[in-house]
């Protein structure tokens, strides 16, 4: 099948605007950062806006408008994650976009799903190869290797795939769940400025809003960020008693399990070390294991990461144990975390 060329249009930037095209149609609006902060073009900032907060909130991108609204209202809200500052939320952004992406890619025409595939450098093809189903693409070893580092399901593993000649083939829906990747991988480089310009006040003014909504629907802990290093020593007291009964195969209740691995998982130990402290136990299940910590850090299932319960929370269910001085200064396991690590002060909590 001879593959027609296709032009993207307006409506397609609208849905896509991280595709290369976006950016000689902003070229030609010629917009300045100055103007947006104009009652003229007050509807594109309102909607850059409601983007980064529905994906701070609802990890989506809020409803559709004009195509004119739409399409600059994309590198606007990029400007505006960038304002924050904050990693979690441009991660939550660049998520956010993929996502919406990765559920219309779902229902384009072959032609579009490939022109959309080629403008990030995919060499892709619709299937020719008898025994294979006529409605598959064929992607390169490269491409499909790129995408598929994140994921963990057994599907995603090349014995489970059909290969040959070097290419991988791969339905639609396949085939929108790897861009869904590289169209987070994209945007998150956007994100990734080295050196934040100066916005006006009006800009600042909201992403300092934005960072406030995030606060309160994620927790200041997550937004602060945890050490690359995870330290043990600077784990509160009923997180190393369920640590150490964990390494020991002493059993732990499911508030219990649930606690030290949303803990672990949250302070950025890798799903596969996490499953490695429940290996001692005797009804340890690798796969099963596996499948549960990767739930609760947020790469299987719908996607949500889970953190562990409050202080409060963790004394009811009995979890609560050895408290010490700190303890007693703080309202959640994670908090107690980061000033053990000497990432915030304990007054900064006192305050609260």
């Amino acid at each position: 099948m001879q593959q027609e060329t296709v032009k993207f249009t307006e409506n397609d930037l609208a849905k896509y605007p991280f595709l290369k095209e976006t950016a000689v149609y902003m070229k030609k609006l010629g917009l300045d950062i100055e103007e947006l902060t104009s009652p003229e073009l007050g509807q594109i900032l309102f909607r850059a806006q409601d983007r980064l907060e529905q994906a701070i909130l609802f990890v989506s991108t809020g409803q559709k408008g004009r195509n004119d609204i739409e399409i600059p209202s994309f590198p606007v809200a990029i400007m505006l994650a960038i304002a924050t500052k904050n990693s979690f939320i441009k991660k939550r952004y660049a998520l956010a976009e993929a996502k919406g992406a990765y559920l219309d890619f779902q229902a384009e025409p072959a032609e579009r799903l490939m022109a959309i595939a080629q403008d990030f450098d995919w060499n892709i093809a619709v299937n020719s190869e008898s025994g294979i189903p006529l409605d598959y693409f064929s992607v390169s070893f490269s491409d499909y290797l790129r995408n598929v580092t994140h994921l963990r399901e057994a599907k995603w593993k090349l014995v489970n795939r059909l290969f040959t000649n070097g290419r991988v083939f791969l339905s639609q829906h396949d085939v929108a769940r790897l861009l869904q990747e590289e169209v987070q991988r994209r945007i998150e480089t956007r994100l990734d400025a080295k050196e934040v310009p100066q916005f006006p006040q009006p800009i600042m003014d909201i992403a300092e809003k934005m960072t406030e909504l995030a606060k309160e629907k994620i927790g200041e802990s997550e937004m602060e960020g945890f050490p690359k290093e995870v330290s043990q020593s600077a784990f509160p007291p009923c997180i190393e008693v369920l640590y150490d009964a964990a390494s020991h195969g002493r059993h732990l209740g499911h508030v219990g399990r649930f606690t030290l691995t949303s803990f672990l998982v949250t302070i950025g130990m890798p799903p596969e070390k996490v499953a490695e402290v429940f290996k001692t136990s005797s009804d340890y299940n690798a796969r099963l294991t596996r499948y549960q910590v990767e739930h609760i850090a947020g790469s299987r299932g719908s996607g949500t990461r889970y953190t562990p319960p409050s202080c409060s929370t963790l004394q009811t269910h009995g979890v609560c144990t050895g408290s010490d001085v700190l303890c007693r200064r703080i309202r959640h396991p994670l908090r107690y975390y980061l000033i053990k690590h000497g990432q915030t002060k304990p007054e900064s909590q006192l305050q609260k």
